[in-house]
């Protein structure tokens, strides 16, 4: 399930690496939980329709958008319930509306564009993590892992286990972008990705997003 979230304005400049203050009503709304401590089956985007203030950060003079997704209904209900309870959101927003999406009818090929940049990354055997680009093969592998990962822990099986993510690499616009989450700096990818296998499986991967930390503000996909 997709949720989306009407904001209003903005009482105080809403900084570029405004990513850890989303973060943090998130798990505000969901409530004393286990969600911090497992992989996410659900997804984050970034806050739409800013004006960037040079050197200062965002404007969102006439509201924003944002959008969460979840495998599992149960969470995504318990989510609504917690923001009807308490609009507060970050920098004066609040929230004022909340759309449920409706789920779309996929096939099993679909190009998904993305509401955050999509990391993936993989541990060195010093101990640090290395983050890949788009241009890098070796990135599709790691993508498919973690979308295969994923499906094992929702309970898919058979052939859903087959499918496959990578980067869409004809993108003339496609490049990396490095993101700020506490101090901490990820490069990410703005590129499109393709997902095949069976509906089931391309539907999962709209809920859950792709690569690393969907649940930190990466990689949650949109439809075309």
């Amino acid at each position: 399930m997709r949720i989306k979230l009407l904001l209003t304005p903005n009482l105080s400049i809403v900084p570029f690496d405004y990513q850890h203050h989303v973060i943090g009503v998130f798990h505000r709304w969901m409530g004393s939980n286990h969600l911090h401590d497992v992989t996410s089956l659900y997804s984050l985007g970034w806050l739409s329709h800013g004006r960037v203030v040079k050197d200062a950060g965002f404007v969102f003079a006439k509201g924003a958008t944002w959008e969460v997704s979840f495998f599992d209904d149960k969470l995504a209900t318990h989510f609504i319930g917690r923001v009807n309870a308490d609009q507060q959101f970050i920098f004066g927003m609040r929230v004022h509306k909340m759309e449920v999406i409706p789920t779309p009818s996929f096939s099993s090929t679909y190009r998904f564009g993305f509401n955050s940049p999509i990391l993936v990354r993989r541990d060195m055997e010093n101990g640090k993590k290395e983050h890949l680009s788009f241009e890098q093969g070796e990135a599709d592998e790691l993508l498919t892992q973690t979308f295969r990962y994923k499906m094992q822990l929702a309970g898919f099986k058979g052939e859903h286990l087959d499918s496959w993510m990578g980067f869409d690499r004809s993108y003339s616009k496609a490049r990396t972008k490095v993101v700020t989450i506490k101090n901490i700096k990820l490069k990410a990818n703005q590129c499109p990705v393709i997902v095949m296998g069976t509906p089931e499986a391309v539907q999962f991967a709209w809920e859950v997003g792709a690569g690393h930390l969907t649940g930190s503000c990466f990689g949650q996909l949109k439809t075309a």
